[in-house]
């Protein structure tokens, strides 16, 4: 079984000077502190440009059960975002603009099903960063540009220490797995580098997770469904 893989820098580039500009058009929306309040130091706030009930205070990450997620106000005055977002061909389960002030932390922690082998996975687009920001998957510094675009397998261990006097801001965009999104993953990685063995476990663990899976309800899910009921 080939090795997981953790993250991704894709041949997308952003116009830096566009991001800013729709950033600066929200900036004075309300923004919420994030919900994983034991998970960072510090002020982490964010705002929804996507949700199920399309308000932008609606920062949760999950909409599983959720058939889709709408443009909340604050995307609609951002025409460049609105671009971006229509340029990805996949449908998403979240779509948030995260800011991580100057000085405050992100505590090592790690996601679950949010790794391309899952049927999700997260993108990031830098919109505005700066060298001190010291981002750390797997043991593994990233540094992250702005204006670029990176796939960051969730599932591991990650933190975020902003040291620089400024805010981080980004554009998060959570996509479920697709024949175009495929096409993009497997362009200099092949299919193999996206799957997981399902692991051994007892018959209540293997129960809660097949709950778990059918909430997703992807076909991704349901093949891991039909591997686990063997």
């Amino acid at each position: 079984m080939d090795e997981l893989v953790r993250h991704i820098q894709f041949p997308l580039y952003f116009d830096s000077n566009r991001l800013k500009e729709d950033v600066q058009k929200v900036m004075n929306t309300n923004w919420v502190d994030h919900y994983n309040q034991n998970d960072y130091d510090g002020k982490w706030t964010s705002i929804a440009l996507m949700s199920a009930n399309g308000k932008s205070d609606n920062i949760y990450a999950f909409n599983f059960d959720s058939k889709e997620i709408i443009a909340t106000e604050a995307l609609e005055v951002c025409t460049y975002f609105k671009e971006i977002l229509d340029s990805f061909h996949f449908d998403k389960a979240a779509v948030r603009l995260l800011n991580l002030s100057a000085g405050a932390q992100i505590k090592p922690h790690s996601d679950h099903c949010l790794g391309y082998e899952d049927g999700f996975f997260r993108l990031h687009i830098p919109i505005i960063t700066n060298p001190n920001v010291i981002f750390i998957l797997d043991s593994k510094r990233l540094i992250m540009n702005e204006g670029e675009c990176w796939y960051i397998n969730a599932n591991f261990t990650h933190s975020v220490a902003n040291n620089g006097s400024e805010d981080r801001i980004h554009l998060v965009i959570d996509g479920i797995r697709n024949d175009w999104s495929d096409q993009l993953f497997f362009e200099n990685h092949t299919e193999n580098q996206f799957q997981k063995p399902v692991p051994e476990m007892d018959e209540k663990t293997k129960q809660l997770v097949i709950e778990q899976l059918k909430l997703m309800n992807t076909d991704v899910a349901n093949e891991m469904i039909e591997k686990l009921s063997k």
